[in-house]
């Protein structure tokens, strides 16, 4: 809210180019937030993929979250009145990859009633694939 008033003060005052470091500072606090949000839907659908792979196996409920999951994420990434998307899939592949570790640390206390640590879960699932996987459902017209 502090920088709105910023904004509006400097353009009253008619200082462009300071009214245009406000509007960047305020876009990239956005895409921040939207980076979040696409962060924590991803490891809750990372979590499920590692778990359908580790327990080859799946259940109602992990199928249910896998979609919610990737329809907020798309959700999300889409630019409601510009069009187009906030992330391109380089991107989406990267914040998968960076939601990997809290995915496999909470899916060792999943998988098989918390059998495995991490580093032993690993060694069961192909992160490569899962997060493949997780990009596939992801983009546009790749969803199931």
């Amino acid at each position: 809210m502090e920088e709105l008033l910023s904004l509006k003060d400097l353009l009253v005052k008619g200082d462009v180019q300071g009214a245009l470091i406000i509007v960047e500072e305020l876009t990239e606090m956005s895409r921040n937030d939207i980076i979040k949000t696409i962060r924590s839907y991803a490891v809750i659908l990372l979590l499920h993929l590692i778990k359908q792979q580790a327990e080859n196996r799946t259940t109602r409920s992990w199928e249910v979250s896998i979609r919610n999951s990737v329809l907020e994420i798309q959700r999300e990434n889409k630019r409601r009145k510009a069009g187009g998307y906030y992330l391109v899939p380089e991107e989406l592949l990267e914040i998968l990859a960076e939601a990997y570790l809290n995915a496999s640390n909470e899916a060792s206390l999943e998988v098989e009633e918390g059998r495995y640590e991490p580093e032993e879960l690993e060694k069961l699932v192909n992160r490569e694939e899962i997060i493949n996987r997780a990009l596939t459902l992801i983009l546009p017209g790749e969803s199931s």
